[in-house]
């Protein structure tokens, strides 16, 4: 099954109430129009493309360690995947797909990382539940999101929602701005340009992790 297959079924139990959901219809209303309202405005559009330099970032790892992007660079391409958190279904759903392509990734000899606003413990949570090999960066106010375009703020309505869901992002992210990254997936060159960009102000759509494949495997030709 597809990623995205994973995640339609994960929705149509969602929305249809199943158990241990079971979300109002008006809860389901509220985040269908805050995610209409963010495709409306065009912001994934003004995000970082294919053939823009990448911005050049060093994020601390779970542990407290500063990765680098460009050390990673240094070693080849990498591969950067953006998600809102583990308190997120879908990205919890998507990580364990880029867990499963990881080998495919690093025959082509590039590294894979992700990047989300939440805190160290909470990303030390994502790499336990989701049994990750490769390293959760921590992006406090989402500062490296907002250079790849893909920070925002949540509309009012939808922070009173997650508050009535004791959904704590402040708590989870240790920043009292409530903003997010609209989910991201990157391919970046050893020169630094991205080869590869999908960006969805839809959480609930992501990219297959063997769509990156063929931008890896120029970045491994060019490299030759």
């Amino acid at each position: 099954m597809t990623l995205q297959a994973k995640l339609d079924a994960f929705k149509t139990d969602f929305e249809a109430g199943k158990p241990p959901y079971n979300v109002p219809h008006s809860v389901i209303e509220t985040m269908h129009r805050a995610t209409a309202e963010l495709v409306a405005s065009g912001a994934a559009e003004k995000a970082l493309k294919a053939g823009d330099k990448a911005p050049v970032f060093t994020l601390n790892d779970p542990e407290g360690d500063p990765v680098s992007s460009a050390d990673l660079l240094a070693k080849g391409p990498l591969v950067i995947s953006f998600y809102r958190g583990v308190w997120c279904p879908y990205c919890n759903m998507e990580l364990q797909a880029l867990e499963a392509a990881l080998p495919s990734f690093r025959e082509l000899g590039a590294h894979l990382i992700a990047i989300s606003p939440q805190t160290a413990v909470n990303s030390r949570k994502s790499v336990r539940q989701n049994e990750l090999q490769f390293p959760i960066l921590s992006d406090t106010h989402n500062d490296v999101a907002a250079q790849f375009g893909l920070r925002f703020t949540l509309p009012d309505y939808l922070i009173e929602l997650y508050k009535n869901l004791k959904n704590d992002l402040p708590g989870f992210n240790g920043d009292d701005s409530w903003t997010l990254p609209m989910p991201g997936r990157f391919v970046i060159g050893q020169d630094g340009v991205i080869l590869y960009a999908e960006v969805n102000p839809d959480y609930t759509r992501r990219p297959e992790p063997a769509d990156m494949l063929p931008a890896l495997r120029h970045a491994t030709q060019s490299a030759d």
